[in-house]
């Protein structure tokens, strides 16, 4: 089985070693770039299967080089973890509306970058195969979007329709962060009225009815929300 290349890019000569020594002994393929420009190239010449894209970048930064990246149909399926400093919440926002499918923040432990990676890859590689009309069953939760029926633990839920559509959005890829302008983008929809404020007071019901259950709706404190992971994922 071929090998996954990870691009990283990252202008710390140092943070940069570190990622590669430790994504190479991981079993990765790694290639680097040190400026946005150089990383912009090497993502179109080379088609890795993920990139780590530090935000602070001289020349063009991470969040330009995400955009662009995302912008382009040749690379626009390339999954992007972002490294971001400590406490810069409104950039991790809008990496992840630009399209990045996680984030790490520096300081950061290799262990649990290599999870994240890990994490991503096999979330995007189990992607094209969800049915958006299919059945979840996880946590004790039953989500049945043909029947717009939810069971926790046995129990029937009755939720609204727009709780109905969070609840689907964010089960159909666990452990994803969604924003609130990615979630309200979402389920958007003719009927399904919410604006990205109201987003928590859905959540705050949706949480409320789901009982015991709850718990898979997790906060990312100063980004959005996500559904839980399975028990054996990062």
């Amino acid at each position: 089985m071929a090998k996954k290349k990870i691009l990283i890019v990252e202008d710390d000569t140092d943070i940069r070693e570190l990622l590669r020594y430790n994504l190479v002994k991981a079993g990765y393929d790694v290639l680097s770039a040190a400026t946005g420009e150089e990383g912009l190239r090497a993502a179109r010449d080379e088609r890795p299967d993920l990139v780590v894209l530090d935000l602070m970048l001289p020349q063009i930064d991470g969040l330009a080089v995400c955009r662009l990246l995302k912008g382009e149909p040749a690379t626009e399926d390339i999954p992007i973890v972002m490294l971001t400093a400590k406490g810069e919440e409104s950039d991790i926002v809008r990496g992840l509306e630009t399209g990045a499918d996680d984030y790490v923040t520096k300081p950061f432990s290799p262990r649990i970058l290599l999870a994240r990676i890990k994490s991503v890859l096999r979330r995007r590689s189990g992607a094209s195969s969800v049915d958006e009309a299919a059945a979840i069953r996880v946590h004790g939760l039953a989500i049945d979007p043909g029947r717009h029926e939810v069971v926790a633990h046995g129990k029937s839920v009755d939720l609204t329709a727009t709780e109905f559509r969070i609840l689907h959005f964010l089960a159909r890829k666990p452990g994803w962060v969604f924003t609130r302008y990615q979630i309200v983008n979402g389920i958007r929809g003719e009927g399904y009225p919410v604006t990205d404020r109201s987003v928590d007071v859905q959540i705050v019901g949706l949480r409320k009815k789901l009982g015991p259950a709850a718990e898979c709706v997790q906060t990312v404190r100063g980004v959005g929300y996500r559904f839980r992971e399975d028990d054996g994922d990062a």
